[in-house]
């Protein structure tokens, strides 16, 4: 008889976990609150980056922090209001960039993204999702040389993980991108990603194949969690119970978890993102990083999207879309070509851990749950490898990847 298991989550990482268990013959059940790619999968820039390895805290990052604060274009935001519950956060947040955490967390970042191409060409191969991605390669531009200098620590770190990139010059980037404004002395690019047409159009298939191949997708609203001969699911619309339990709610993972024992320090970055008009995703063939203002421009099947902002604000504060638009004129100053007029603007939460690294592996108190969770920046990056990882251990076979630095547990002693 085939094993029963829950996904909780339809977002990337769920979708994926739940294509992978089926793979192995699971009899798989996704259940999601809301329709799937509700949450932050949505409004991602849709980059595959392969071998990434630099975690957000870095030996550097108070000095990055405070240069940020009280910017009109500063990536970053913190509201007040929210300071006192995310202190802890920022703390442990703080200590993971000594450069022995900050080495560490890079090697076992690394670990994962190294095989991220190769995972997600083995789930969709041979499947209509292939068609939605494209080998375009992932470049970061720089207009100062100030600014092109503070990327030397990422430098060294891919040179001693072996992560392949290339620098350019003026000529190299408008080679790959004649339509940029030609004021960026450096490129850095890494010409074996992938990028993603429309990130709901592959969620969504990946949930249509899921049910086409036999398995199930309902609207279940999960609020609490017991342990017994099987794992039992209880909401405001019922119960339901399975052989086996993941849990990939993204950035509402973390009560669920702890109904389970494990206390998990997982907060949200929320991220924006402004879509421009469709006429305007023809100027640029790959998503290109502005490496002054860090923000993204990543031409979509359904426009150009402008990606930016990590604001501390939790899960309960109404969007505040002025930052991300601040931004407009300066995507008209790196694309001259660019209509700035915006079609629709989005605001999705990124499940973040202080160390960078994502939640993979089995609750303290049962081996029948597993958790997927806190993928951070690199969500759709790290999907693939994560949904093998899980139907690995729900299987019963030695896990691919060591799966011990990514472990419920990892923050007790911290």
């Amino acid at each position: 008889m085939a094993t029963k298991t829950i996904i909780v989550g339809a977002g990337v990482i769920g979708a994926a976990s739940a294509l992978a268990l089926q793979k192995k013959g699971h009899e798989v059940i996704l259940v999601d609150k809301a329709e799937p790619c509700n949450g932050s999968s949505f409004g991602n820039a849709g980059a595959i980056v392969n071998g990434s390895c630099v975690p957000t805290a870095t030996p550097r990052i108070l000095l990055d922090v405070f240069n940020m604060i009280g910017q009109k274009h500063s990536p970053l935001s913190i509201k007040l209001s929210y300071l006192h519950k995310i202190f802890p956060w920022l703390l442990r947040f703080i200590l993971q960039g000594r450069p022995s955490k900050f080495n560490q967390n890079a090697l076992h970042l690394h670990a994962l993204s190294k095989q991220a191409v190769d995972s997600w060409r083995l789930l969709t191969d041979k499947t209509t999702l292939s068609s939605l991605f494209r080998e375009t390669g992932w470049l970061k531009v720089y207009e100062s040389e100030s600014t092109f200098s503070n990327t030397a620590l990422s430098r060294e770190l891919f040179d001693q993980m072996g992560t392949k990139y290339e620098l350019l010059d003026v000529e190299g980037i408008r080679g790959l991108e004649p339509n940029l404004a030609p004021v960026y002395k450096h490129g850095f690019y890494q010409k074996d990603c992938l990028s993603i047409i429309n990130p709901q159009k592959l969620v969504e298939g990946m949930v249509e194949l899921l049910v086409a191949n036999g398995g199930q997708y309902q609207q279940f609203d999960v609020s609490e969690v017991a342990l017994g001969e099987k794992v039992y699911l209880s909401g405001c619309n019922g119960k339901i119970s399975a052989d086996k339990l993941v849990i990939a709610t993204g950035a509402w993972s973390r009560q669920l978890a702890e109904q389970l024992g494990d206390k998990i320090p997982l907060d949200t970055e929320r991220g924006y993102h402004i879509m421009l008009p469709s006429s305007t995703a023809h100027l640029l063939n790959r998503p290109v990083v502005n490496g002054e203002h860090s923000f993204v421009l990543s031409p979509m099947d359904t426009g150009m999207r402008m990606t930016s902002q990590v604001e501390l604000a939790g899960l309960k504060e109404k969007p505040n879309y002025k930052q991300i638009r601040r931004l407009l004129p300066l995507a008209k100053l790196m694309l001259p070509k660019l209509e700035v007029r915006e079609q629709s603007a989005w605001m999705g939460f990124r499940p973040s851990l202080p160390d960078s690294l994502p939640v993979i592996g089995f609750s303290s108190r049962s081996k029948n749950v597993i958790y997927a969770f806190g993928h951070q920046h690199l969500g759709m990056t790290l999907a693939a490898v994560t949904g093998f990882l899980v139907s690995d251990l729900l299987s019963g076979l030695e896990s691919r990847i060591d799966v011990n630095p990514y472990r419920a547990t990892r923050f007790n002693k911290l």
